[in-house]
């Protein structure tokens, strides 16, 4: 295939836009999919999961057929909880198609995808869909795109996916506007045939990419954006390759990981596996590499092979990676654990596949006095945490609780504290571990611990102050919401910064809101609060120091540091009081009263009674007296007051279960 037939690009939209329906109308139209197949309707949406929620949870590359073009689309997820999935697909085209809904217009995630297309070099293609549908409103949709983007209003082509109305124009104007594939600057390589008139395309960004060619001769670099584990085969791997070609059988080499390998088998998606003999320059296709150890073969790593085919040292061990590799950075972590112990080892082989498929999930062993051994892992919002349970039960027939989920605090020390707090290190944020900074006005060292578990903060006297994760979020609603979600925002602690309007009837509002807020059931209220019109995007802004206190949670005097939470000193007694009136109902009776109580370093601020249970002691007295009754019971109240003294509640794993499951 000629380089300048080769196009790649994704669809970006909000959610409910209908994406999904027009890559099925494209997959119909090139006749990628016959028609008797489309039993089911998102093709692409290949998970039940996700036919359920009707929501793209997993990239999913095809390649088809349009005019004597090889046009590679990749249909991605769009929410905010699966950016890590989208920025692999942006690194992997270079065009996107904007699908705006003809009845919502622009949404909070609209611009969102928007602005990383932008950020990432993409050109896009508006589209209005849904224009058949009685409340669409085209010309409106129109003036809001073009303000958005800044384009004509014939650039912009009016869609009904569902109706099939204009569809082929959009596979038409992917061929005319996307001339070629765009190369690097300096990359074209000496005695490669490439006409004058596209070099002006070498013009761009990723000028550093001086190794990158178009020459299918020379080395091969090609991308892993996405990989797969198939049980017979291993690590199936997804790549874009960037300069020479790949075939069967030939030796390549994970830079990153430093692992060599035989490919079994290359080919496209179709958008099933397809064999070929081949993937060319620029194209988007598959490996079969045969691993069978997951840690093996990296998403974002780089697949090289030399021109030559010869491997010396110094040549392996001086060739390039391409440098887009991102490490995700959770904010939201939660604690995953089997209920049933004796699957732990079922259990650890499910989490390390779903991992190789879920690049963003994070993971690192945990034992916990009351659930056992687990893992602590790291996710990029609630949806995210929710749609990897849910993977864990169909998909591995695992059952599994997972804790409450909380976010990253920053705890600032005096003193350099590394040695006497090293146990920290391995749960800190970013790459450099512990940082220390030297303020300018001051002499004294300051060290910077980053904790997500309640267990792992030092004692009061030991920190200055905490700081929490602080996230900048857009709400769009109509204007008659306004005051239900600014009022909402305010009861979370946000800080209003701006509002714009759209247009006449759509308020954009800027918050920042603390993450912690985010992640209780603020969408739900939101959506509660605007009957369902309004829509948010939310992205980490920075750490801001504020009155944050761990709340213990103590049963008969004993503290359960399971239970333990940060929080705002000003919520302590209303979440106190909430998870106490729970602990009451799971906890189970002993024979003597049971105190449950929330606190707040000395100071209780909440507390629930549990009666105790009370053996009939007089039930075998006949012919009885009150003196010989009332001994009975003075002896029972005594042993009771001693029970209680020596004894301690012994909490079984279901309490926590049955608590979380609340």
């Amino acid at each position: 295939m000629n380089l300048e037939h080769i196009r790649n690009f994704c669809i970006i939209a909000h959610i409910d836009h209908g994406k999904s329906t027009l890559a099925d109308r494209f997959l119909e139209i090139t006749g990628t999919i016959d028609k008797r197949e489309m039993k089911r309707g998102q093709m692409l949406d290949t998970m039940e999961l996700e036919q359920e929620r009707g929501i793209t949870i997993k990239l999913q590359p095809v390649r088809m057929q349009w005019k004597g073009y090889e046009l590679n689309i990749i249909d991605t997820p769009w929410h905010v909880d699966f950016q890590y999935e989208v920025s692999r697909s942006l690194a992997s085209v270079e065009w996107a198609i904007l699908v705006v809904d003809a009845t919502q217009g622009i949404e909070a995630q609209t611009l969102s995808n928007v602005y990383m297309a932008i950020e990432n070099d993409l050109d896009i293609i508006p589209i209005i869909n849904k224009i058949d549908l009685p409340a669409a409103n085209v010309e409106k949709v129109m003036e809001e795109i073009i303000h958005l983007l800044w384009c004509k209003k014939e650039d912009i082509i009016p869609v009904s996916a569902k109706t099939w109305e204009n569809v082929s124009s959009i596979l038409d104007a992917v061929i005319e506007r996307i001339k070629m594939p765009k190369v690097f600057e300096n990359a074209l390589s000496s005695g490669t045939n490439v006409r004058n008139d596209i070099l002006h395309f070498s013009i761009h960004s990723r000028t550093s990419l001086e190794w990158l060619t178009i020459n299918p001769k020379s080395e091969l670099k090609a991308l892993v954006f996405d990989s797969q584990y198939d049980t017979y085969r291993g690590v199936v791997s997804y790549i874009k390759i960037f300069s020479g070609e790949v075939k069967k059988w030939d030796t390549l080499f994970f830079i990153n990981t430093g692992k060599k390998i035989e490919v079994t088998e290359v080919g496209y998606f179709a958008p099933k596996y397809q064999a070929s003999e081949k993937i060319e320059t620029w194209s988007i296709g598959y490996v079969v590499t045969g691993l069978k150890s997951i840690r093996e073969a990296k998403v974002w790593d780089t697949l090289w092979k030399p021109a030559d085919n010869e491997w010396p040292k110094d040549k392996v061990e001086n060739a390039q990676a391409i440098p887009w590799f991102k490490k995700v950075t959770p904010f939201i972590f939660a604690w995953i654990f089997p209920i049933n112990s004796d699957e732990y080892p079922q259990f650890v082989d499910a989490v390390e596949k779903l991992m190789l498929n879920d690049s963003a999930l994070t993971i690192e062993p945990e034992v916990s006095p009351a659930l056992g051994h687990g893992y602590r892992c790291g996710f990029l919002g609630l949806l995210h945490l929710d749609i990897v349970r849910e993977r864990l039960i169909r998909e591995f027939n695992m059952d599994v609780i997972i804790t409450s989920p909380q976010v990253t605090y920053k705890v600032k020390m005096i003193g350099d504290k590394r040695e006497e707090y090293n146990r920290f290190h391995s749960e800190l944020v970013g790459e450099t571990g512990l940082r220390i900074e030297r303020p300018v006005s001051q002499e004294k060292v300051f060290t910077f611990l980053f904790i997500s578990n309640p267990e792992d903060l030092p004692k009061r006297e030991l920190y200055i102050s905490m700081e929490e994760p602080i996230a900048k979020c857009e709400l769009i609603t109509p204007k008659e919401y306004v005051g239900n979600l600014m009022k909402l925002a305010q009861e979370r602690r946000g800080i209003f910064v701006n509002q714009n309007f759209l247009d006449q009837e759509r308020i954009m509002l800027t918050y920042e809101l603390p993450m912690s807020e985010l992640i209780s059931d603020f969408y739900d209220e939101l959506k509660s609060l605007s009957s369902g019109y309004a829509s948010m995007n939310y992205e980490f802004l920075k750490y801001r120091e504020d009155d944050l206190v761990k709340l213990d949670f103590l049963i008969a005097g004993e503290k359960v540091e399971a239970l333990s939470m940060m929080c705002h000193r000003t919520q302590a007694q209303n979440i106190g009081g909430k998870i106490t009136k729970k602990l009451k109902e799971v906890v189970p009776k002993a024979l003597f009263a049971i105190a449950i109580q929330a606190a707040v370093g000395g100071k209780v601020v909440a507390r629930e009674d549990i009666s105790a249970l009370r053996k009939d002691v007089t039930a075998k007295l006949y012919g009885w007296d009150i003196s010989r009754k009332r001994k009975l019971l003075d002896k029972q109240k005594e042993g009771k007051k001693k029970m209680k003294q020596f004894w301690k509640v012994s909490l079984p794993s279901e309490v926590f279960i049955n608590l979380l499951k609340k």
